[in-house]
């Protein structure tokens, strides 16, 4: 789809006399979405990942680590730009108020308006070093483990994410994406942890009663989600695969999201973020803690903000299935992914494309970000129709995921989000597509994979994506 056809979906907030509803720029589903709504009907792709790599030309697989070290080297010194210009706010605000002789109630608004500045653009930066800690953890940057090791440690330490632990389970992730069994975040609920009645028998009043929500309350759950909910995930793994015991933490080493041989580097992890704590203390105290919220703090959270709505956004979608474990195969798990243009350029340029490009990233997680958009490229004819993208206004896309993924079914091997009501925007099919196979399978068609001829050895397929 086109980008020029995306004004298009704003005709049907067009009126008669011409007169165009406010906002519709902002709030509407894309072509891209809209075309997948229409195929209500899912057949899952029988493409294999053997496939997509050979579509790959080989020079994109190569890391460079001087290219990198001027990307993170370029993304850290616009960060100490953006706190030099905090430092100078007060300042600035001053010379403003005098330059237009303005009062101090008008002068406190100038300096508002100044760190409001400050906070938008630091949490962009901060994010994007979590993005670049990201890189890290998949050895995407350098050939080199020790170099991709202190860039990662020293990213994810800067915004307290648990370098080590938080790598270990995001490379589970990355295992076993969209796999209800084996998936590590964002885990839906079920029509049976909501305790609804089963499909055939609940009626309206059942889901308004248990599950339907004031636009008020959501919007709060929202608030706490974006801006609190990837430390508490981190902290007692709030909203992670509930098949972990009460008490998991990335910060245990025993706990059960890693193995014995972990240890030490969860340790190490601890050790690194109990010294970030200790700096910020530090830090806190020579100057005052109101200092240290203004220059850290809330950029920190705003961050946070930032991070779970992209992260969020990449496989939790109306359109995007989840699959048991008989039903799934990794090839399935990263094409359940939704490649989206995040903020277009700020996006791409402080984030480094993670949304831009996240289908690709899935099935090759050691290629460097500087390259994947050459990949999506490349396995787009390969994956034809299961290839989701979605131009969707980011903002709004956030909001349509949160009010429509709100349960799964209990039962199925491949199941969709049903909303507040109780519906699928598509369901499962079991035979061929609309052309008699996937347009990439080649023709091929094998139901949900039960044979084991069509599934490539694990092993095999892990060594191709680089896990």
């Amino acid at each position: 789809m086109s980008k020029s056809a995306v004004p298009e979906a704003n005709l049907k907030r067009t009126h008669i006399d011409g007169r165009v509803e406010p906002l519709s720029w902002l709030v509407y589903d894309s072509p891209e979405y809209e075309d997948r709504k229409k195929r209500t009907q899912f057949v899952p792709p029988t493409i294999s990942i053997k496939d997509v790599h050979a579509a790959v030309p080989r020079h994109l697989f190569e890391k460079s680590t001087l290219k990198s070290l001027f990307y993170v080297g370029r993304h850290v010194g616009l960060s100490v730009l953006f706190y030099v210009f905090a430092t100078r706010i007060d300042q600035l605000a001053s010379n403003i108020a005098a330059a237009l002789d303005l009062g101090t109630p008008l002068k406190a608004v100038v300096s508002w308006a100044l760190w409001a500045l400050y906070w938008f653009w630091q949490s962009v930066s901060f994010a994007g070093m979590w993005t670049l800690g990201h890189e890290c953890g998949h050895d995407a940057l350098s050939p080199h483990a020790w170099v991709n090791i202190v860039l990662g440690m020293g990213l994810h330490t800067w915004v307290l994410t648990p370098y080590f632990a938080w790598r270990i389970t995001h490379r589970s992730h990355h295992k076993g994406a969209n796999n209800l069994a084996r998936d590590e975040t964002y885990h839906p609920l079920t029509r049976a942890d909501l305790k609804l009645p089963d499909a055939q028998h609940a009626t309206p009043m059942d889901y308004k009663e248990i599950v339907e929500e004031t636009p008020l309350f959501t919007l709060f759950k929202m608030v706490i989600r974006q801006f609190l909910g990837f430390q508490l995930y981190l902290i007692h793994n709030r909203k992670g695969n509930p098949k972990y015991p009460p008490g998991t933490s990335h910060y245990k080493p025993s706990s059960k999201l890693f193995k014995p041989q972990d240890r030490s580097s969860i340790i190490a992890s601890d050790v690194a973020i109990g010294c970030m704590l200790a700096f910020l203390a530090v830090w806190s105290y020579r100057t005052s803690f109101s200092h240290v919220w203004n220059i850290y703090f809330v950029p920190w959270l705003w961050a946070h903000n930032w991070i779970v709505m992209f992260t969020y956004l990449q496989h939790s979608d109306p359109t995007v299935p989840y699959y048991r474990e008989k039903s799934w195969t990794f090839a399935r798990g990263a094409l359940a992914t939704v490649d989206r243009p995040v903020f277009g350029w700020l996006g791409r340029f402080f984030w480094h494309g993670i949304a831009h490009d996240h289908v690709a990233h899935h099935f090759f997680v050691t290629i460097p970000f500087y390259n994947l958009p050459q990949v999506t490229e490349a396995i787009k004819p390969v994956l034809g129709e299961y290839y989701c993208y979605d131009s969707t206004p980011t903002l709004y896309a956030l909001w349509r995921s949160f009010t429509q993924c709100t349960f799964i079914e209990a039962e199925g091997d491949v199941v969709f989000f049903k909303n507040q009501r109780g519906e699928a925007v598509r369901e499962y099919c079991s035979g061929t597509s609309a052309n008699g196979a996937s347009a990439a399978s080649g023709g091929r068609d094998r139901g949900l994979a039960e044979d084991e001829e069509f599934r490539e050895e694990e092993e095999d397929v892990l060594k191709l994506a680089g896990l």
